[in-house]
């Protein structure tokens, strides 16, 4: 094959791993250090700062995301993609070697700064090589990534931790780092190199980076470290919306914005982001919360709340790939997430019916609902992205696909706090500590019932953001 010769399907198979190493680096990285966090309390003191072992990661990624697609598409997609895996291993090796709690969050910043680009840019290399119209099978491929890392995730974390060290959560990012990084650059180095001739708005995206970090730093602390009507919580989000606004003047008047009014301009990847956005944030809220109502509620131990959430994340993964498989295969594809989505806002509501007074509440019915909910959000997953990918030029590729990201991350961040306020009382632990006392106790029950009904009302929006997008043809054949 010659350097600038297209990848043959194994060829491109193999850079789909290698994107798949990449993305799952970022992806079980939140989800992995969950089960050891009171090992590292132990081991490192400080148990007071703990929440900033994942707060650190959290407002770092969020707030590159955007940043990473306008590099992507000035300078090139795998030279990005290979400064964010290799900041990645260097952060994954600074928080192994941590001696305090202080150094560990801020090696937790460095990661966040190398892993917040690699979803967008993974998605990204994949919308450069395929066409719109078969993009959806290969996007759908990468819901295998977050299924492992919701998965095995906190159940590697609490293994390596427990019978090892926490040290080694971390350093087991070094050799799939490396892997990544030479499987990528191998591959992707013999492509075409997909650049285009834009100017970082370095000023718009100081201030995206200010009201994004602030808003998901009062998010973070809200109920947990801080009361939500506190002066702290109060001021951070007063201090996020003004920097917001700025951010909104900068980009009416920048030459070139951060994220430039063209594609925000675009219906259609408006409503692909609303809409991927409620539903991706019920989703990340519903897994965060159900390990309360199964270990408080249905006595189960951390081991089976873990496993009993598999049929939720295979739902998502189930309506992923088939939406994403029949995307190229029908003229109207926003049926089936459509579809999918209207029986899972039909079967949230059932799920908040379930806790009335009386109600049968099986668990095996509770998940079955919420299976068939999970399958609805992941059905329309892959037709949101792909339909942003085919409405904006090739241009805007890297920054359109960014973008997303970035306001589901924001996105699934708020629905987290909701959904945690409306389960354990805004963040109270007093009250789940009475309730753990009583597995039977009307206010769990009533508190979950609420989530159902938020759950219903995301996925109901999800709904309707889709059904308003445009169902815009899907460009082209198969670039490969």
């Amino acid at each position: 094959m010659s350097d600038n010769s297209p990848p043959n399907a194994a060829e491109l198979r193999q850079v789909m791993f290698g994107l798949g190493l990449a993305m799952l680096l970022s992806a079980l990285d939140q989800t992995i250090v969950v089960t050891a966090m009171p090992t590292i309390a132990a081991d490192l003191g400080d148990p007071q700062d703990l929440p900033w072992i994942v707060t650190a990661y959290l407002i770092a990624a969020t707030v590159v995301t955007p940043l990473y697609g306008k590099f992507a598409d000035v300078y090139g997609r795998r030279r990005v993609i290979l400064v964010g895996v290799a900041t990645f291993v260097i952060g994954s090796v600074a928080c192994a070697l941590a001696p305090s709690m202080a150094a560990l969050a801020g090696a937790r910043v460095v990661q966040g700064l190398g892993g917040g680009g690699l979803i967008s840019l993974g998605q990204t290399i994949v919308a450069d090589l395929v066409s719109p119209r078969e993009r959806g099978r290969y996007q759908s491929y990468f819901a295998v990534v977050f299924i492992t890392s919701s998965i095995a995730g906190p159940t590697l974390g609490g293994v390596l931790a427990q019978f090892w060290h926490w040290s080694l959560i971390f350093w087991i990012n070094l050799p799939l780092g490396l892997a990544a990084l030479l499987i990528v650059n191998s591959r992707l180095k013999r492509l075409p190199e997909l650049r285009h001739p834009h100017r970082v708005d370095y000023l718009g995206a100081a201030l995206l980076i200010a009201a994004s970090g602030l808003l998901v730093l009062a998010l973070g602390w809200g109920g947990v470290r801080f009361p939500w009507r506190s002066a702290a919580i109060c001021g951070l989000l007063a201090a996020s919306a003004l920097a917001w606004s700025l951010f909104a003047w900068r980009t009416v008047r920048a030459e070139e914005p951060l994220i430039p009014l063209r594609i925000l301009e675009l219906r259609i990847v408006r409503d692909a982001i609303l809409s991927s956005s409620f539903g991706l944030g019920g989703f990340v809220g519903l897994s965060v919360v159900m390990p309360i109502y199964y270990e408080v509620c249905a006595g189960m131990n951390a081991s089976d709340s873990g496993l009993t959430l598999i049929p939720l994340m295979v739902g998502t993964v189930a309506g992923a790939t088939a939406s994403g498989r029949l995307m190229a295969h029908l003229k109207h594809y926003k049926a089936v997430p459509l579809l999918g989505l209207g029986a899972g806002f039909l079967a949230a509501l059932g799920a908040a019916w379930m806790m009335k007074a009386g109600a049968d509440r099986s668990l095996l019915s509770l998940n079955a609902l919420l299976t068939v909910t999970t399958f609805g959000i992941g059905a329309m997953l892959p037709i949101a992205t792909v339909s942003v990918q085919n409405a904006v030029d090739s241009r805007d590729l890297g920054t359109a696909t960014a973008s997303m990201q970035f306001f589901r991350q924001l996105a699934a961040g708020a629905i987290v706090a909701l959904f945690a306020a409306l389960a354990i009382g805004g963040g109270r632990a007093q009250l789940l500590e009475a309730l753990k006392a009583d597995a039977d106790s009307a206010a769990l029950f009533s508190s979950f019932r609420l989530v159902f009904l938020a759950l219903a009302v995301c996925v109901g929006l999800s709904f309707v953001f889709l059904a308003r997008m445009e169902e815009r043809p899907l460009r082209g054949e198969r670039r490969v």
